[in-house]
């Protein structure tokens, strides 16, 4: 229900502060500037998502009321919360979450996939510059922050349902950020926020079954690392290398079938005649690029 519009690295609190001090595992406690909307329009009168029953009637007064409580308790923990007012006709604005995206002062504006929420995005687009924002418009389809997630100096980015893939390329132009491309499985997580959210910047939580079993990027998206593959050491080279042939080292102890001119050598003395087992090759991604490939063989 928030946008994210700033974050600045808190200064240690006072002790009768509000913004708690860094926990012991190193985290360190930020202050925020986040903007909603006032779920004055609020209703369920279509369905977009599974979620969604127009024929269960809103307890306007109990939105009204969590409404507040979240933005309360926002200010409580020293954070700073603008407000943007609703329109009628608009009832999902209340989700300012989808109205942009914004990282370092620089804004990404939103291009709906349903029309029923069109309508926002000019809303959002125009506050935001008047805030002062540098806004860029959106060409290809992005719901904001709902599939746009800062992580440290990388964005996690999800397409599936509402999200274009072509829109990650334009969050990677607008940020300047590496942008990793996640796709989304299921229709009950439609957003990518509904299925991850971020702790601080080197985790993240997630919910297994909204994405695919077996990791994959999207067509058309950014190539990213997948935040759920373990990561690899820099510098590591693939185990098959092409380029001049090597024989592999021998290790010590290693029993080999040893040929000379086509008939095989006998083994030295005491020690039963082996063949060698070749290792099972993996292919590693090369995190930087090596001064010259080569190959190494197997022993026959």
């Amino acid at each position: 229900m928030t946008t994210d519009v700033a974050a600045t690295t808190a200064a240690p609190a006072p002790a009768t502060g509000t913004v708690p001090a860094a926990p012991a595992d190193g985290r360190t406690a930020t202050t925020r500037r986040y903007l909603m909307c006032r779920p004055t329009h609020f209703d369920v009168v279509y369905t977009i998502n599974p979620w969604m029953h127009p024929e269960v009637p809103v307890d306007h007064e109990l939105v009204m009321s969590q409404w507040e409580t979240l933005r309360r308790t926002y200010l409580e923990l020293g954070h700073e919360v603008e407000v943007i007012e609703g329109a009628p006709g608009l009832p999902d604005m209340v989700f300012a979450a989808n109205g942009a995206t914004v990282v370092d002062g620089k804004a990404l504006a939103v291009s709906f996939h349903y029309p029923q929420r069109r309508g926002e995005a000019q809303l959002y687009a125009d506050w935001l510059r008047a805030d002062g924002f540098e806004v860029t418009d959106a060409v290809a389809i992005n719901e904001g922050e709902g599939d746009f997630l800062t992580v440290g100096r990388r964005m996690i980015a999800a397409t599936g349902f509402r999200s274009d893939p072509a829109s990650h390329a334009e969050l990677a132009a607008v940020t300047g950020l590496e942008v990793v491309s996640l796709e989304l499985v299921d229709p009950r997580f439609y957003h990518v926020d509904t299925a991850l959210t971020v702790l601080d910047e080197r985790t993240v939580a997630y919910l297994p079954e909204a994405f695919p079993r077996e990791p994959r990027a999207p067509a058309g998206a950014v190539p990213g690392r997948d935040p759920r593959q373990p990561r690899r050491r820099a510098g590591l080279r693939a185990e098959r290398r092409l380029g001049r042939p090597q024989r592999r080292r021998r290790r010590p102890g290693h029993r080999l079938h040893r040929r000379a001119r086509g008939r095989r050598l006998p083994a030295r003395p005491g020690r039963p005649v082996r063949a060698a087992q070749g290792r099972r090759r993996h292919q590693v991604l090369h995190a930087r690029a090596a001064p010259r490939a080569r190959r190494r063989l197997r022993h026959p």
